[in-house]
C-alpha cells in the first residue's frame, strides 16, 4: 500500500509542474469533461483542441447539443473521424437534457449506460468531475504500467484488460483520483511515449523494469490480429456547367452513415474501363442526353481508415442539361462530408 501511494504521490507531484496548459482542465464541469473525452478519443490532442474549443463555442450548454441538428454536428465534426461518436455525442446530450434535467448522473454504474461512454469515459468523468475513486485506462496507461512494472500481458485480450484495470484500481490515489488518473495519461503522451521515451529524465528510471531489462520497445504487448480490406470506390462526379452536382445522404451502417457523398459506385478492384460505367449514369443517375465522361485522377487516391483501404477514383460527368435533384455547388458548403471528399470538393473548386 505504501509502494501504491509513493508511485501516485510521485507522479502527481510530477503533473502538478509539468502539465499542459488545456482548455478543459479549467473546469470541472462534467459537460465540458464528457465533451473532451468523447472528442479525443482516436484524436491527437493538437487536432481535437480546436474541435473542443469549436464545439463550446458552438453548445454552450448540453441544452444547446442536445436542441442542435444532426446535420449541424456532422458537419462540426467534419475530419474528425469515427462520426458514430458524433452520433452517439447528440443521443447522450439529448438524454441527458431531457432525463437527468441536464445535469450528468454523478454515479459509474449510471454513467456507463449513456451511448458512446464505455469503462474509460465514464471512469473519468466519475473521477474527475465527481472526485470518485475509478481508475482511467488509455493507451497512455497501459504504457506506463506495462513498462514501469513489466507487465507482458497483451493489452487487447480480455486477461490483458483485467489485469492493466486492476493495477490502474490499486495504485489510484482515493484522496485525488481525478488528479492522479490526469497525471499518469499526461505522463504517458509527454515522458513514457511510444517511440523514444525520455528515459533519462523519468521519475521511475531507478525502477522502471523496461528500463533495466532494456526492452522498452517491446512494451506493451499487443497481439496483431486485424486484417485490412481493401475496398475500391468510384464516385461519379455530375459537374453541370459549374452550377450544380448530384450529392446524396449515406444511410449504410457504417462510419460514414448520414454523411453526404457523390453517387458510389464500388468495385472489386481499380475499374480502368469507363464502360462499365455508362449502365449506371443511365439507369440510376437518370443522365441519358449527352454528356462527357473523364477520369479526374490518373491514380486511385489512397485513404486508410482502421479496418480498410480505399482506393478511390472520381469520374468527372458534365451532362448537357441539369439532373433532376441536382444540388447547387455551393450548398455542400453547408453539408457534412468525409474528409476524403471534402478535400476534392476543395481541390476541384479552386481548380475550376
Amino acid at each position: 500500500m505504501r509502494e501504491n501511494f509513493k508511485f501516485s504521490n510521485t507522479l502527481i507531484m510530477w503533473y502538478l509542474i509539468n502539465q499542459r496548459d488545456l482548455p478543459w482542465r479549467k473546469s470541472n464541469n462534467p459537460y465540458l469533461i464528457w465533451l473532451s473525452e468523447i472528442i479525443l478519443q482516436q484524436t491527437r490532442i493538437a487536432q481535437g483542441t480546436s474541435y473542443y474549443e469549436k464545439f463550446v463555442s458552438e453548445f454552450d450548454t448540453i441544452f444547446d447539443l442536445a436542441e442542435a441538428d444532426e446535420k449541424t454536428i456532422l458537419k462540426l465534426w467534419q475530419g474528425l473521424g469515427y462520426y458514430s461518436r458524433a452520433r452517439n455525442l447528440h443521443s447522450t446530450a439529448k438524454i441527458v437534457a431531457s432525463e437527468y434535467n441536464g445535469q450528468f448522473p454523478r454515479s459509474y454504474s449510471e454513467l456507463i449506460k449513456l451511448k458512446g461512454i464505455g469503462d474509460y469515459t465514464a471512469s473519468a468523468i466519475a473521477s474527475i468531475a465527481f472526485d470518485q475513486p475509478y481508475a482511467t485506462v488509455d493507451g497512455n496507461v497501459y504504457r506506463v504500467l506495462s513498462r514501469v512494472f513489466g507487465i507482458k500481458t497483451p493489452i487487447n485480450e480480455s486477461q490483458g484488460i483485467r489485469e492493466f484495470k486492476l493495477l490502474a484500481e490499486e495504485l489510484l490515489n482515493p484522496d485525488d483520483p481525478g488528479t492522479h488518473n490526469q497525471a499518469l495519461m499526461e505522463f504517458g503522451a509527454l515522458v513514457c511515449t511510444p517511440k523514444k521515451p525520455k528515459c533519462d529524465s523519468c521519475i521511475f528510471n531507478d525502477t522502471c523494469y523496461a528500463l533495466q531489462e532494456k526492452c522498452i520497445d517491446v512494451l506493451p504487448v499487443k497481439l496483431k490480429k486485424l486484417k485490412i480490406r481493401k475496398r475500391y470506390f468510384n464516385y461519379l462526379v455530375i459537374d453541370f456547367k459549374g452550377e450544380s452536382t448530384l450529392i446524396q445522404q449515406r444511410k449504410k451502417k457504417d462510419i460514414w452513415q448520414n454523411l453526404y457523398e457523390f453517387p458510389l459506385y464500388e468495385t472489386q478492384q481499380d475499374l480502368q474501363d469507363e464502360s462499365e460505367l455508362l449502365e449506371i449514369i443511365q439507369t440510376e443517375l437518370l443522365i441519358n442526353g449527352s454528356y462527357t465522361l473523364k477520369k479526374h485522377n490518373a491514380l486511385p487516391i489512397m485513404h486508410k481508415l482502421t479496418h480498410q483501404t480505399l482506393y478511390t477514383t472520381f469520374w468527372v460527368i458534365e451532362p448537357f442539361e441539369s439532373p433532376r435533384n441536382a444540388t447547387p455547388w455551393q450548398e455542400l458548403e453547408n453539408l457534412a462530408l468525409p474528409v476524403l471528399l471534402q478535400n476534392f470538393v476543395d481541390k476541384y473548386q479552386n481548380a475550376n
